[in-house]
């Protein structure tokens, strides 16, 4: 028969063993690359994120541990995907902009837990919030905006400022959560009609948008050709100017040794500028030399180079003296 010390002994080795083991395995604890750590001591809070690798910590139940993980996470707002099925939601969609026209609105945010005591513990449901105020958000901005900045050009423009108020909503309540981005999936009107006469304006404002291209493009191009030949005819004015002061330069300088001349022999001087001048202005005319002494005239006919041999003086009788 088994003595009541014996027993005694081995329930307290167990219990020993027990504790040990608890003590063992609940004294350290590994974290990922793709994680980060908490520890709770007593259930509270009281490190931060812990660095990957093996980390030691006082056995359960006095501090335990809680992993999250360091992955970005998409939230799907308007629609569900599952096993490759889009469920749509058009009640969460629906929405007014602001010249009141009706738009369906979904989108994808992009998000990361950064404070895992604040996501943990800060609120019961930190995925719920964020689907809300991304809806808050969403509804914000387009509400204030027109439809063709909606479902045109101003989508860029709406992610931005939908992506500042969501991150202005989740600093304000603190649960741990920052957005990394936001991208709108569609946005679209509420049936076909609609969409099939808006359809119509967008591709009319496209041919408005081109043609006005296309005359800037006319009209640069036309203002390009004119600044050439604008600069072609400041370029001729400034050569023939430049010519014509050497011209005459060379003229004021031509003059003043005439006038040299002139003044040393001013009859033979004289002569000469007559013959050139006359040379000049009767380029192709005989000049004859005549003599007329009363009785018989004579003259000499002069020609150009390479015109007929000059004839010999000849002499015509005059009438005599009455």
């Amino acid at each position: 028969m088994v003595s009541l010390k014996r027993i005694y002994t081995i329930v307290g080795l167990s219990v020993l063993v027990l504790i040990l083991g608890v003590v063992g395995f609940t004294s350290w604890y590994t974290v990922d690359e793709s994680e980060q750590a908490i520890i709770l001591t007593f259930g509270k809070a009281d490190e931060g994120i812990t660095e990957p690798g093996l980390h030691f910590k006082m056995p359960w139940p006095i501090q335990d541990v809680e992993k999250l993980p360091k992955t970005t996470f998409s939230l799907q707002f308007g629609y569900d995907q599952k096993n490759g099925e889009i469920t749509d939601v058009p009640k969460d969609t629906k929405m007014i902009t602001g010249d009141e026209n009706i738009v369906l609105a979904d989108m994808v945010v992009q998000w990361q837990i950064t404070d895992p005591s604040k996501f943990l513990f800060n609120s019961e449901d930190p995925e719920q919030i964020l689907y809300n105020s991304t809806s808050a958000s969403l509804r914000s901005i387009i509400g204030s905006s027109k439809i063709d900045d909606a479902l045109t050009s101003g989508k860029a423009e709406i992610e931005a400022e939908v992506r500042d108020l969501l991150a202005d909503l989740l600093v304000k309540y603190d649960i741990g959560i920052s957005v990394t981005a936001v991208k709108l999936q569609d946005v679209e009107l509420p049936n076909d009609e609609v969409r099939k006469a808006f359809t119509n304006v967008t591709d009319a404002r496209e041919t408005m948008n081109t043609k006005i291209n296309e005359a800037n493009k006319y009209r640069n191009q036309k203002m390009n050709e004119a600044k050439g030949e604008k600069d072609a005819l400041i370029s001729r004015a400034e050569g023939d100017k430049a010519a014509r002061i050497e011209i005459s330069r060379g003229d004021v300088a031509t003059f003043n040794a005439l006038y040299n001349e002139y003044v040393k022999n001013p009859e033979i001087t004289r002569k000469r500028l007559v013959l050139e001048t006359l040379d000049q202005v009767l380029p192709h005319t005989e000049i004859y030399i005549m003599k007329d002494d009363g009785n018989t005239m004579k003259y000499l006919p002069i020609r150009p180079p390479g015109s007929q041999a000059q004839v010999p003086p000849v002499e015509t009788e005059g009438s005599g003296n009455q």
